[in-house]
């Protein structure tokens, strides 16, 4: 036997042994993906108190509300714990979230957690729980609405670019970025917002249990502090972890029982492949670790569509 007949075969021989450990490695992480995906779920059907975390801007969220859903069916759910950081979103997504929170509390106790921020919609669903929780400094109300729209004409002017339009009626495509709106247009989306406006106050005023007239005076899109909304009735209680446990306890929650989040489940073949790429990756492998990074190309939410009940930092 020559010697490249001998090297071929090391060569073989390498490769086998390389995509031996390979199959053996992804079945061990197929295991582990599979093993935490059960453990999850066997440890939901025992008594136990929900935790969730809604944050960043909130949106008409599927899969948010079919988790609630779940958790409101669910009787080894004692109690929810919801914690909340965002600065709002659009007035719909708040409405379909708060009303799911309500139909959970129909049934079980819930907190509104508020951490960081809790504003605009943020705040609408905080109002949702049956106490309302926040810290010293976190920052929460801003109750109103808000409809935005770009106006390019100027820089298409500049361009020397003009739209032209045929429509059926003055105000169908109104407010258009392509032209300053007329006084209907204006006369239009302001009807909306003050409705949904109106819509909002009154929700705050049945939640909070306070006169409409006095939520008016709060709601000019002030934010507050965790003390000041405290003094002005928008929040039960300054306070953390234990203060939610110890309301609980009034509401006959043991305290005992233990706190499981409910956050949102990864898909099972992303499970998968996360647990292979980082084994790969601590053996060196970091070129075959690349299915984890398919969760990049996964298309994100970049517009917000209709009224918006949102805190914005930094807007002139």
């Amino acid at each position: 036997m020559d010697s490249s007949m001998i090297a071929d075969r090391r060569r073989l021989r390498r490769k086998l042994g390389f995509w031996r450990i390979v199959a053996v490695l992804l079945i061990v992480a197929l295991g582990l993906a599979a093993y935490q995906f059960l453990l999850g779920d066997a440890a939901t059907n025992r008594p136990h108190v929900a935790h969730v975390t809604i944050s960043g801007l909130i949106t008409d969220d599927s899969e948010l509300l079919d988790r609630l859903d779940t958790i409101e069916k669910n009787d080894a759910v004692k109690a929810v714990i919801v914690s909340i950081s965002s600065p709002g979103g659009t007035t719909y997504g708040g409405e379909r979230i708060f009303k799911a929170i309500r139909a959970i509390s129909a049934k079980k106790p819930v907190v509104s957690d508020v951490r960081t921020l809790a504003a605009s919609a943020g705040y609408m669903i905080a109002t949702a729980g049956d106490m309302v929780i926040a810290g010293d400094s976190s920052i929460t109300g801003s109750i109103g609405v808000i409809f935005q729209y770009p106006q390019v004409k100027p820089l298409l002017d500049k361009l020397g670019v003009s739209m032209e339009e045929i429509k059926s009626s003055p105000l169908k495509a109104e407010p258009s970025p392509f032209h300053p709106a007329s006084e209907e247009a204006k006369a239009m989306i302001n009807g909306m917002v003050v409705d949904s406006y109106g819509w909002f106050v009154d929700l705050v005023a049945d939640r909070r249990k306070m006169p409409r007239d006095e939520v008016l005076k709060l709601a000019d899109g002030t934010i507050f502090t965790g003390r000041q909304a405290l003094k002005v009735k928008l929040i039960d209680q300054i306070g953390g972890d234990d203060e939610i446990r110890a309301y609980l306890a009034t509401r006959k929650v043991d305290k005992d029982l233990p706190e499981i989040d409910w956050d949102k489940k990864r898909n099972t073949a992303f499970l998968f492949a996360g647990a292979a790429s980082r084994v790969l990756t601590l053996l060196g492998y970091g070129d075959l670790a690349r299915s984890e990074d398919l969760t990049g190309i996964l298309p994100q939410k970049l517009l917000l569509d209709g009224l918006l009940s949102v805190w914005q930092v930094g807007h002139d």
